[in-house]
């Protein structure tokens, strides 16, 4: 009887461990899926803040985000058009907006800066 509590609590301790790790994995993933809206960076192909955001606002290098919809997410990234062109961003992103627990923006890029609600993004960790 001893080994089967043993067991169950030793089978519940890493149920939790396991929630609590693949809490921090989300932590600065864009959510998204196919005919989403979002706003995104419109700096062209070579710009690589890779800003996504479900509110208009400037991306990080300071220039406004543009509205579109997302075509797929694949593989890590994900894929919108702009000017008739698919382009990507990565999904997770290094920096991700500050504002806390309840925020709804979304807002994830490749570099730091101020998110649209205009807090400052933090490291994701």
């Amino acid at each position: 009887m001893k080994k089967l509590v043993l067991v169950v609590i030793s089978l519940l301790v890493l149920a939790v461990a396991g929630l609590a790790f693949a809490d921090k994995d989300a932590k600065g993933l864009f959510a998204a899926k196919a005919g989403d809206e979002i706003y995104v960076c419109n700096c062209g192909e070579s710009c690589k803040c890779g800003t996504m955001a479900n509110n208009e606002g400037e991306c990080t290098c300071g220039k406004p985000m543009v509205k579109t919809t997302v075509t797929k997410v694949e593989k890590g990234k994900v894929y919108y058009k702009l000017d008739g062109k698919e382009l990507a961003a990565p999904q997770q992103g290094k920096f991700m907006c500050g504002c806390g627990e309840g925020c709804n923006c979304g807002f994830v890029s490749q570099k730091e800066g101020k998110c649209s609600c205009g807090k400052d993004m933090v490291k994701v960790k």
